[in-house]
């Protein structure tokens, strides 16, 4: 088997498996939950530098699990980091404008969670993003 053959059956398993590419930050302390709103210090948090990039947001008494994504608009975005299909977690797709659920199923969402592809019917949750400078304020009450 070559390397490309190698990595076309890792991504199937991670697929089979719904294990997504998004990293949790490298920065723990980049973010935080506060008053019913998450802060994240752009500065800090290299993984929403360019556009198509994403991290996950788990724990810190967090709930629901977030996706925080750098869109290919420019915009910073947030939405429930659950699959209304399976549950899985969601990715963003560089390029693509959608995000996508780690799963076989790909269920492929819009950037507003809207459903366009795979077996999700039902839209995801998201959230309202507010910038200042260096922070982003995900609204997590709307």
């Amino acid at each position: 088997m070559n390397n490309n053959q190698i990595e076309v059956m890792m991504k199937f398993f991670k697929r089979l498996l719904g294990i997504c590419e998004t990293p949790l930050p490298a920065d723990s302390d980049a973010w935080a939950v506060q008053d019913g709103n998450v802060r994240i210090n752009l500065s800090r948090m290299n993984e929403l530098k360019n556009p198509g990039s994403g991290v996950r947001l788990e724990g810190k008494g967090l709930d629901p699990r977030l996706l925080v994504f750098h869109g290919d608009d420019g915009q910073y975005h947030a939405v429930a980091n659950r699959c209304t299909h399976m549950g899985r977690r969601i990715d963003p797709i560089a390029g693509g404008s959608v995000i996508q659920c780690c799963s076989v199923s790909k269920s492929t969402f819009t950037y507003d969670g809207r459903p366009v592809g795979g077996a999700a019917q039902r839209p995801l949750k998201t959230y309202g993003i507010s910038q200042d400078q260096e922070t982003l304020t995900i609204k997590l009450d709307e």
